[in-house]
């Protein structure tokens, strides 16, 4: 490669990770060293598809996913709504669907996965009314659409997205009916227990939960879906269907460029392909360790494969080069959040109960909660929270940091984990070190030094810092930091500021108190 020239990199795909690769390249690599051309079959700017289900809850707008967009680098051009044809790798040139050549030094695939689609009696023409797919923006806006005239869903896939959408749909009105061919729901991450707990919860929310249970057909009548067959003969009416049957990765792509694909693209844990040239990132790829579908893990892998090919640039390793730590997955990427309203479920590590370590457990059906940890050489190796909110953050940050484990695992359940953050009632008691955005790492100091940077709002916060852009859950904090912010600077008009901030964030964003102590002033010993 000439080191003197820019590289050329060709990204196919332009959603939440071949995006943020992008910004990640520019920023290792520097303005100059990259020419970027990025296809996105999609007409929208890059979106935060982990909060379709917020938007069929109706609890955030379709245009409050926008991820934040930092500032477009004069060498990267973006190409909405063009997709990829081929990928000639004898040639190093990428054909999009408009005949366009686009020559490249590397491409990276990040095309993502589609929606599973059941082979259903009903779908032999496609898709009727009234049964939608969740994946995309569109999806979304169809889904919400619907529901305006309905009254009985049925949800088939009883997986995270599966129980998000339910409970969306519930909080809409709706009564709604999970079907689920699996012993209980998130049979993937949750033990059978810990199932019937959530079954529980699901149903104080109205959400009917049938497990074991396998859809054999959509009903249709004059072209419009008003019901679901069962295996066995039962019909359960519906005016809307919803699948959450999982994904399928996009790899038509690769195979036509001769590449090794498995499930997804086969990649080592360089993220490149047989062909050193060529990378698969996000929910296409498949990896060394696996995919696990979650925005964490593609962030990950963008920003491991931004700085090898950076460093490969500067000379320091070829495009294929580069052992330099980030070759491995960082650690934490596996934590699963349920983003449902009036359901708290987080889920870390593997589910297999075969784990070795010391497992302990507390299940309190009747009171909604269900909490057990895997400890393994005094570490936190895995760990469910069904309804222990505050059990969860703590038990998230251990097992993220690797901090000890006590010597009786017991007291991980009921109280706060030794040099874990705890909530604090004003941000002046948060250490600048804590953790307000796990999907991105993103600390209260790092918060603290945007606003110093010239970013008073939080939408320019989430910016400058990307806090807010992954699961959602740490929005409240910010928005309560944020606004905590403005009214200890003198220099911000009096009056308006919360009011913004309300605007942003609702009604929640101005629970921290006023300041009283030095910002960054630590509360927990050791955190």
């Amino acid at each position: 490669m000439n080191v003197h020239a820019p590289v050329r990199v060709v990204v196919i795909g332009h959603g939440m990770v071949g995006a943020r690769f992008v910004e990640d390249l520019h920023a290792y690599g520097g303005p100059d060293r990259f020419d970027v051309v990025v296809l996105g079959t999609e007409e929208y700017e890059p979106y935060n598809r982990v909060l379709l289900s917020e938007v069929v809850a109706g609890k955030v707008d379709v245009a409050a996913i926008t991820l934040p967009r930092t500032a477009r680098h004069a060498r990267t051009q973006v190409l909405a709504g063009v997709g990829a044809v081929a990928v000639d790798r004898q040639e190093r040139v990428v054909v999009d669907d408009a005949g366009a050549r686009h020559p490249y030094d590397v491409v990276v695939l990040a095309t993502g996965a589609r929606a599973r689609v059941p082979d259903l009696v009903g779908f032999e023409e496609g898709l009727p009314a009234g049964a939608h797919a969740l994946r995309t923006l569109d999806d979304a806006r169809e889904v919400v659409a619907a529901t305006v005239n309905a009254r009985r869903a049925v949800v088939v896939g009883g997986g995270v997205l599966g129980l998000e959408v339910a409970c969306g749909l519930a909080r809409r009105g709706l009564a709604v009916t999970i079907v689920h061919g699996g012993r209980h729901v998130m049979d993937r991450q949750l033990d059978a227990q810990a199932g019937e707990v959530v079954r529980g919860s699901l149903a104080g929310l109205g959400v009917e939960v049938r497990t074991r249970a396998r859809t054999e057909e959509a009903v249709v009548r004059d072209g419009r879906v008003v019901g679901v067959r069962l295996e066995g003969g039962e019909v359960l009416p519906a005016d809307l269907l919803v699948l959450s049957a999982g994904t399928v990765p996009e790899v038509a792509l690769a195979r036509r460029a001769g590449l090794e694909v498995g499930r997804g693209v086969v990649v080592g844990h360089d993220l490149a392909t047989a062909d050193p040239r060529v990378c698969a990132i996000g929910d296409c790829a498949q990896p060394p360790e696996g995919g696990s579908g979650l925005v964490a893990q593609g962030w990950d892998q963008a920003r491991r494969l931004a700085r090898r090919i950076a460093a490969g640039a500067a000379g320091e390793a070829g495009v294929a080069g580069a052992s330099d730590g980030s070759a491995l997955p960082a650690a934490g990427t596996d934590v699963v959040r349920v983003k449902a309203a009036g359901l708290d479920l987080v889920t870390m590590g593997s589910s297999d109960p075969a784990l070795p370590g010391r497992r302990v457990r507390l299940s309190d059906p009747d009171g909604g909660r269900h909490v057990e940890v895997v400890v393994a050489d005094g570490r936190v190796v895995a760990a469910t929270c069904v309804g222990a909110g505050a059990v969860a953050a703590d038990l998230v940050a251990a097992y993220t940091r690797g901090t000890p484990a006590p010597a009786d695992p017991a007291q991980l359940l009921l109280r706060p984990v030794a040099g874990a953050a705890v909530q604090a009632s004003s941000p002046t008691l948060m250490p600048d070190r804590a953790v307000v955005c796990r999907c991105n790492g993103v600390t209260k100091g790092q918060l603290v030094q945007a606003w110093r940077g010239g970013a008073h709002g939080v939408d320019e916060v989430a910016a400058a810092t990307r806090a807010t852009t992954g699961c959602g859950g740490c929005k409240d904090a910010v928005c309560g930091i944020v606004d905590w912010l403005r009214r200890a600077d003198p220099e911000q008009p009096a009056g308006g500021a919360t009011a913004e901030v309300a605007a942003t964030c609702g009604p929640a964003a101005g629970a921290f108190d006023a300041p009283g102590q030095r910002v960054g002033e630590p509360s927990v010993a050791g955190t």
